[in-house]
Order: structure tokens, then C-alpha cells, then sequence
């Protein structure tokens, strides 16, 4: 495992952060928006204070990002974080850029103040669950016997 470059992006990398979530879609088979809809809808989120995504690599090569969301909650000082979406191209894992991405960007939200991040995860997707458990995510909180769900309804 080797350490690499995360840098934060700004509304310039637009372009480059819509088209990883466009190949991670893909990749996954999700249907989405284009590469080119991602990037203009980058070109604001990337101004925002609670929004803060993170790439691994460089500007001229890529290899993954993190995208995370903040908001408020009244069960602490501080924002919560969500990660939304963590992505490293296919070819480059197993290399330890997912673990520097994550760390990098839990580092980030703890010195913001955060005290708790949130990871959706797809129940079959065993190598994802392992990975974030790996690094300290549980699904079920402590003390308890039962899973956390998340429950979605497209609007």
C-alpha cells in the first residue's frame, strides 16, 4: 500500500469529478446523468460550504474521489457528514487509495467538527461492507442487537 496525493476539489474540477461519477455509474450499472450534467451540477455543489469532495491522484490522472454532504443535526455541536459516494477506477484498487481517500476525508470532517459520518451501503455488496467495516463503520449500533436501515423514496 502506498501513499498518494487527495487533494480538495474546487468548482474548476468540475469537470473531472462529473466524469469519475459518471464512470463509477457506469461501472455499476446505475442509471444516471451525463458526464457533461454531472460536471455543470459540479461547477455549484463545488462552491458550497457543506459539500466537499476530495480526489485521489491528479488533475491530469485521476484515480478516484470521495463526495461528501454536510448538514445540521441537533444531536451535536457541528455538523453530521455524509458520504455519499466513494470511487476508485477498477485497475487502481487494492492499492490503498480507497483507504487514503476515506481517511483523508474523515480527518477533513472531524477537524470541521463533525462527530459522526453516514455510509449508505447496498446489503449484497459484501467487499464494500467489509471495507468500511474495516475501518471502524457498523451497521449496528453498539449495544444493540439490530441493523441500521436506510429506507429511500424517489420523489
Amino acid at each position: 500500500m502506498t501513499s498518494s496525493t487527495v487533494f480538495r476539489a474546487g468548482p474548476h474540477h468540475a469537470g473531472l469529478v462529473g466524469g469519475l461519477l459518471f464512470d463509477f455509474n457506469t461501472e455499476f450499472e446505475t442509471a444516471g446523468p451525463s458526464a457533461h450534467e454531472f460536471a455543470a451540477r459540479f461547477t455549484h455543489l463545488l462552491t458550497r460550504d457543506d459539500v466537499i469532495v476530495l480526489v485521489v491522484g491528479t488533475e491530469q490522472a485521476p484515480s478516484g474521489f470521495a463526495f461528501l454532504t454536510l448538514r445540521p443535526t441537533p444531536y451535536f455541536d457541528g455538523p453530521l457528514a455524509q458520504l455519499e459516494e466513494l470511487y476508485v477506477r477498477p485497475a487502481l484498487r487494492d492499492q490503498g487509495l480507497g483507504t487514503d481517500l476515506l481517511l483523508t476525508a474523515i480527518d477533513l470532517v472531524r477537524r470541521g467538527g463533525c462527530r459522526e459520518i453516514h455510509i449508505n451501503v447496498d446489503e449484497d455488496d459484501g467487499d464494500t461492507r467489509r471495507f468500511y467495516e474495516r475501518h471502524g463503520f457498523l451497521n449496528i449500533q453498539p449495544g444493540a442487537d439490530y441493523r441500521m436501515l436506510c429506507y429511500l423514496r424517489e420523489l
